[in-house]
């Protein structure tokens, strides 16, 4: 049961990835946004911003920017979703010998392979921008397993209004509010610069806890308790948006 549950999964995905390789402009397109706000922060703004570091702005806002970076790119996730539900191919499949669950795994791993790429690609631009970093090699693992998990984690959050959403905007527009959630965070400026409700949000919401964890990585510093909060809000989140996606995906089958 398990093999076939992921031979089905693997083939999926195959699909999927096949169709993000004849239009690789989701990928650009996903990389875009986070580049200009780079651009933007890094040579416009970042002068008058004081972190209180002593680092350069780059090194102190990219973590922030990558968690950007996924937040636009699970977009493409529900729109893909969307059309396939629109298309039919999930009463084709559900003629067919395939797993049930390997439907929406494979949308999931399409989702977490683009976004690693397009991370790659922002991660490029913020080397030839200045960004430079001491992180052993444990230390970029440390800092890809977090990202892949957030990505997990807001991939299957995106499966939810692909598979209810009745129009393409609905389906994508959805990641709106999680693309401006890092910029009421210390992604780009400290929290205890922002007056006392807005200060108290930042700190307490996830992004906070998983930018930190990322800067101190990067920057070889310690991350404390950052850590395990960010893995908490990442595990939570993922447990909580599968099974709310599973619950829809079987109803929507039945």
């Amino acid at each position: 049961m398990t093999a076939h549950v992921l031979s089905d999964t693997g083939t999926l995905t195959g699909r999927s990835l096949r169709h993000i390789l004849r239009s690789p402009d989701t990928i650009i397109t996903t990389a875009i946004t986070p580049i200009a706000l780079l651009l933007l922060f890094v040579y416009v703004l970042g002068g008058a911003i004081n972190t209180g570091t002593g680092e350069s702005y780059i090194n102190y806002m990219l973590p922030g920017i990558l968690l950007i970076t996924i937040a636009s790119g699970i977009a493409y996730t529900a729109y893909r979703l969307f059309l396939d539900m629109q298309g039919g191919i999930f009463e084709r499949f559900q003629s067919m010998p395939i797993s049930r669950p390997s439907v929406l795994w494979a949308h999931v791993l399409t989702s977490l392979i683009a976004n690693l790429a397009s991370l790659v690609i922002v991660i490029g631009v913020a080397l030839i921008m200045g960004f430079r970093t001491g992180a052993s090699v444990v230390d970029w693992l440390a800092a890809a397993g977090i990202l892949v998990l957030f990505t997990l984690a807001l991939s299957w959050v995106a499966v939810m209004p692909g598979l209810t959403a009745k129009t393409i905007d609905g389906a994508s527009g959805f990641s709106y509010p999680l693309i401006f959630l890092p910029f009421i965070s210390s992604a780009f400026v400290p929290t205890d610069s922002m007056p006392g409700p807005v200060a108290w949000f930042a700190e307490n919401q996830p992004v906070t806890s998983i930018v930190n964890t990322l800067r101190g990585l990067f920057a070889q510093q310690p991350v404390g308790n950052d850590i395990w909060i960010a893995l908490a809000w990442c595990v939570g989140l993922l447990v909580v948006a599968y099974v709310a996606a599973t619950a829809i995906y079987r109803k929507k089958i039945s």
